[in-house]
């Protein structure tokens, strides 16, 4: 077989291989995040959040079909299109690998020698498998999101440009730069990271194109390849829409035509511009100049995927964020305007004062005009410097600062603040650590902040990680055999940087466009995203590209081994022992330590925990949920599979934007809108959005009927006057009431019979915030039109800034608290609970996803179960006891050790199984709180062992207090339980640990 069938053959076997293996692990229903918006979206063709992937979407959902009708399967089918896009990846690194190591063999003019084309093809399958079974690109393979059709878009570019090198003096090479424009184009409508090739394809042009190249030479390739990214970035994807809505403005606003008449003209002059750049072109035979007008045109028919945006906005679709049906909210949903951006040029220190505002114009459509908006786009400080990267003046954000950093009380930050947390957090945190937990390995998958007990990488050499982690000596059994440990001994890595040294060596041309690649999807998106500290999650996905470029220096790494072996036996036998040796420290180990916490084929617990949701829910009701976890997976299973339909689900935290506002007002399949009666136009973009408070002294309690009254007045007697001399809405007393109708009450059943003598004449509270948004005026208008008509719900997971102050009427029925009239006098901290509606919901409603018998539980599977055994099983359990329901509370306990994880993740769960263990004692299930005491202090133990031994090895970085803190508690929390039982040996055992750690750590 010639060389080309053999890459052809070997290509498609390895996408073959790594597309198997990712559709064995595949999740088979949603997961948490982005994947229940995006497989949503995709089934119904929906606008998901900014700035979009319509592609994506498109894609995705012709995959859908493949379900045939079945909609169990439809997310299943999604995330094979994910495999699928995952294993092509793979060919396209192969192909691009092979490429570069042959143009090495044929410069030395062996090109046909059979001992070559093993270490080619070896080099290829090392490389392109490693990559498939790296933890990032495996993460991202097996789950409906855009990161792995954005690395098919990457590979494919990159394999695109090694072809036009190939056959750069051919007649019609320039045909394959138009192809890279097109897939460039293609994959804006997917995701922006494969922009960060187009500095890579300048360079390999620019050395094509030049004999001898210079350092001038090379920087001019750079900057041109820079400015086209820049182009593309800003010009195309943003300005072009900039100036369609600024040449609408005017037709509208100046000339009084219709809306989208300036567009229109604003097309066809682009158009034509385009037509006679190819005609001037080619009549005048400039080659570059039609290339590059061709290229552009290929880029805007790629880019043009996003009218799928505009045509589906206009639908109007259940799914609709941003509402980006004119030209400005379009322009709004590409910019990202819903989300804060960071400072990259210029920017304040995190302990700067703000001194003024820069305003912004912005426009909003109405019936015949644009509006122009006066809109807050940044504020001025008193201390600025460049290259801000300790820049977040969020609370939280600022005390990590100052612990990170050392800043003591008093000291302002300064640049080599700055740059410290650049290099140690940004760089060493948040992109080296990832790259090491694909290369050298990992040492558990629960998020890391900068501990030595979570998220670090780690070598599996003894000697090594205790030098870098400590503890090494007093690993506990669940440290050991957490699937989630994963070790590579440094294999992958001494490969790849044995490939990178040889490819230099070889070819520094090829080697530093590799680098190139390696740096702008590594470095240089750490430089652009400059993140703050304490992301929700962790962001290697975001590196995909810069692990892509490092396995191609892994596969060849096998040319390196060899020319190491041909010095002690023959190049045959040299090669395929290097070939074979790359196989087992590359490919084989990943795939061999990565299996067991990438398998997501057991999962299901983000599909259960949504159904669990809505199943908590009365008939017809609205349910008021906040972030992506208890949102996303609930809008899979409404729009995917068709589970409680009847409930209108509500996201408060779009609710304070003006068209997230107007779409709930409209009803979702069997689900009625929300009864807002608040007209539009009083909370039109620019209106109304942040209310202050006022302190008008008022007598007593407020009516939020007259609140809302005066809060939507558009006279300037009952408005507040700003400094600017404009007019402003405010909330003039934080004590609200509203009244109650006993009988509409009672007659929709919206309090259990036992608590309707409970039922107050008015509800008083106390306004939680200092001003008021669009979702308070939302949610004061649903209380007062709604009359008890419709149960009105609200996640655990809002938080209490979002509730209004309502706090004390929400009543916990499950995995949702259900706003009832009712007075009660509560502990502080204490909420009330309708234990029997809980009850039922916990033995005849829920479903725990597998997670007793899942072999592997991601982090957020492990944090939710935790969270289940102590605000659902344990509070329920606690509850009926109480009541003095024993039975009840029996069946709930035993139900929580038959559902709940068979192992323990973290030491927060040791206390979250005290009601637990309490109930199945009190219960007479002895057998079963023995065996988790046993369990739990087995664990905790341990734990405490190694925590010691961290104090001794890493004395620098002090003790792990937070759990250590969480152990002596539960410690005390289980001497208390076992007091009261027959099992003394057991509290003995328990009593003397208590004494031995209170000695320990309290003594001082």
């Amino acid at each position: 077989m010639d060389y080309k069938k053999l890459n052809n053959v070997l290509g498609w076997l390895c996408a073959i291989i790594a597309t198997s293996v990712f559709i064995i692990t595949a999740e088979r229903t949603t997961s948490w995040w982005d994947t229940g918006e995006f497989i949503a979206s995709a089934y119904k063709l929906q606008i998901v959040h900014q700035p979009g992937a319509p592609l994506f979407l498109m894609l995705q959902n012709i995959f859908s079909n493949f379900a045939l009708g079945n909609l169990a399967q439809i997310a299943f089918w999604m995330n094979v299109g994910s495999a699928i896009c995952s294993g092509l990846t793979v060919m396209f690194l192969f192909w691009t690998i092979t490429a570069l190591a042959r143009k090495i063999i044929q410069s030395d003019h062996q090109s046909n020698d059979k001992n070559h084309l093993i270490k080619i093809m070896g080099s290829g399958m090392v490389g392109a498998l490693a990559y498939s079974f790296s933890d990032t690109f495996w993460y991202s393979a097996v789950e409906s999101e855009v990161y792995a059709m954005s690395s098919l878009c990457t590979a494919v570019v990159f394999w695109a440009i090694l072809k036009w090198e190939a056959r750069a003096n051919k007649p019609h090479a320039d045909r394959w730069l138009i192809v890279i424009a097109y897939i460039i184009g293609l994959s804006i409508g997917v995701h922006l990271l494969n922009l960060l090739v187009i500095p890579a394809i300048a360079l390999i042009i620019y050395f094509k194109k030049t004999e001898r190249t210079t350092f001038w030479g090379i920087s001019k390739a750079l900057f041109i390849g820079l400015g086209i990214l820049a182009i593309i970035l800003w010009g195309i994807i943003q300005y072009l829409i900039k100036f369609a809505a600024k040449f609408d403005l005017f037709f509208v606003n100046t000339l009084g035509l219709g809306f989208g008449s300036g567009i229109f003209v604003f097309v066809i002059m682009i158009l034509s511009a385009l037509i006679y750049g190819i005609y001037y072109s080619i009549r005048k035979g400039k080659v570059i100049l039609n290339t590059a007008i061709l290229a552009t045109c290929f880029i805007l028919l790629g880019y043009s995927s996003f009218t799928m945006v505009l045509l589906r906005a206009n639908a109007n679709p259940s799914l609709n964020n941003n509402d980006p049906e004119n030209v400005f909210s379009f322009l709004g949903y590409l910019s990202r305007e819903q989300y804060e951006s960071e400072p990259l040029i210029k920017g304040q220190y995190f302990d700067a004062n703000p001194i003024g505002i820069n305003e912004r114009i912005d426009y909003r459509k109405d019936n015949h005009q644009y509006t122009p908006i006066k809109r807050a786009a940044s504020y001025q400080f008193d201390r600025e410097t460049i290259f801000p990267r300790i820049y977040s003046q969020k609370p939280y954000h600022q005390y990590f600062y100052k612990g990170y950093l050392g800043i003591e009380e008093g000291r302002k930050a300064n640049f080599a603040d700055n740059l410290k947390f650049f290099f140690n957090y940004q760089v060493g945190h948040m992109y080296a650590r990832y790259f090491l937990w694909n290369f050298v390995g990992k040492q558990n998958d629960q998020q890391g902040h900068g501990s030595l007990t979570e998220g670090n990488w780690l070598s599996g050499i003894k000697a090594i990680d205790n030098l870098h982690i400590g503890g090494q000596s007093k690993l506990s059994d669940e440290m050991i055999h957490n699937p989630s440990r994963n070790t590579y001994f440094f294999l992958p890595l001494i490969i790849g940087f044995a490939g990178a040294l040889w490819h230099f060596k070889r070819n520094k041309k090829d080697a530093a466009v590799v680098s190139l690649l390696f740096m702008f999807t590594g470095l240089a998106i750490v430089i652009y995203l400059n993140q703050s500290p304490l992301q929700p999650r962790e962001r290697d996905y975001a590196y995909a590209g810069s692990f892509y470029a490092f396995a191609i220096w892994i596969g060849l790494g096998v040319f390196a081994i060899s020319e190491f072996f041909k010095k002690y036996i023959n190049e045959r036998n040299a090669n395929l022992l290097a070939t074979s040796l790359c196989l087992i420290a590359g490919p084989l180990i990943l795939i061999s330590q990565n299996w067991d916490d990438h398998n997501r084929s057991e999962k299901s617990l983000a599909r259960d925990m949504a159904k669990n949701y809505l199943e908590t829910c009365a008939p017809n009701a609205i349910l008021f949920t906040y972030g992506d976890h208890d949102t996303f997976p609930l809008w899979y299973l409404q729009e995917v599979e068709g589970v409680r339909r009847d409930v209108r689900i509500v996201v408060i935290s779009y609710l304070t934007s003006d068209w997230y506002f107007r779409q709930v007002k409209n009803g979702t399949y069997q689900a009625a809108g929300l009864p807002i009666t608040i007209p539009n136009e009083k909370v039109a973009k620019g209106l109304r959005e942040s209310l202050p408070y006022h302190d008008l002294n008022l007598a007593g309690s407020t009516d939020i009927n007259l609140l809302l009254d005066f809060l939507l007045s558009d006279s300037n007697d009952n408005k507040l006057q700003m400094r600017d001399g404009q007019y402003e809405n405010f909330l003039p007393t934080k004590s609200l009431k509203l009244a109650v109708n006993k009988e509409d009450v009672i007659r929709n059943k919206v309090v259990p019979q036992e608590w309707e003598s409970e039922i107050p004449k008015q509800m008083e509270w106390t306004f939680g915030n200092d001003y008021v948004t669009r979702a308070d005026l939302g949610l004061m208008s649903v209380l007062v039109n709604n009359n008890w008509k419709r149960p009105i719900y609200f996640s655990g997971m809002v938080p209490a800034e979002s509730l209004m102050g309502l706090d004390k009427y929400m009543v916990n029925e499950g995995f949702a608290k259900r706003l009832m009239p009712i007075e009660a006098k509560l502990e502080k901290g204490e909420s009330l609970i309708n234990v029997d509606k809980l009850y039922k919901n916990i033995v005849d409603k829920y479903a725990w996803g597998n997670i007793h018998q899942a072999t592997y539980l991601d982090t957020d599977s492990f944090r939710f179960a935790g969270m289940y055994a102590e605000e659902i099983f344990g509070k329920a359990a606690r509850t009926l006891l109480a009541k003095g329901e024993t039975e009840k509370a029996r069946q709930v306990a035993v139900k929580a050790f038959n559902e709940l994880p068979q192992r323990l993740y973290s030491m927060s769960d040791v206390t979250s199984y005290g009601d637990v263990i309490d109930t199945l004692y009190k219960t007479g299930e002895i057998k079963f709180a023995n065996q988790l005491v046993d369990r739990n202090m087995k664990f905790l133990t341990e734990h405490m062992d190694y925590y010691q031994q961290l104090a001794i090895d890493k004395p620098e970085n002090g003790l792990e207090v937070q759990n250590i803190r969480m152990a002596l508690d539960s410690v005390d929390l289980y001497e208390r339980i076992l007091s009261n039982t027959k099992e003394k040996d057991r509290y003995a055992y328990i009593a003397e640990l208590s004494n031995k750690y209170k000695k320990m750590y309290l003594s001082e």
